[in-house]
């Protein structure tokens, strides 16, 4: 759970950078095709690294967990309770 609320948090901080990106791209004259292409890249890596770390997170989880248990974290998942 540590590690997926690390990612967690890098993946804001390089939704922040990205956005920076994005502004600075828009700010200058003329546009910065490659900074906003930058930025475009930086969320979808940071996305793809959070996704990974989610599923290897499910699966962790699942080996340790009784099957009363797993029917369990389903159903916080499914409810929203449960988010990740």
């Amino acid at each position: 759970i540590n590690e997926l609320k690390t990612e967690r948090a890098q993946a804001a901080e390089d939704d922040r950078r990205a956005l920076a990106l994005f502004a600075d791209a828009a700010e200058g004259e003329p546009f910065d095709a490659a900074k906003a292409a930058e930025a475009g890249q930086l969320r979808t890596s940071s996305e793809t690294r959070l996704q990974q770390k989610v599923v290897e997170s499910l699966a962790r989880m699942h080996a340790l967990l009784e099957p009363e248990q797993r029917g369990r974290l389903a159903y916080l998942l499914r409810t929203g309770t449960l988010v990740i």
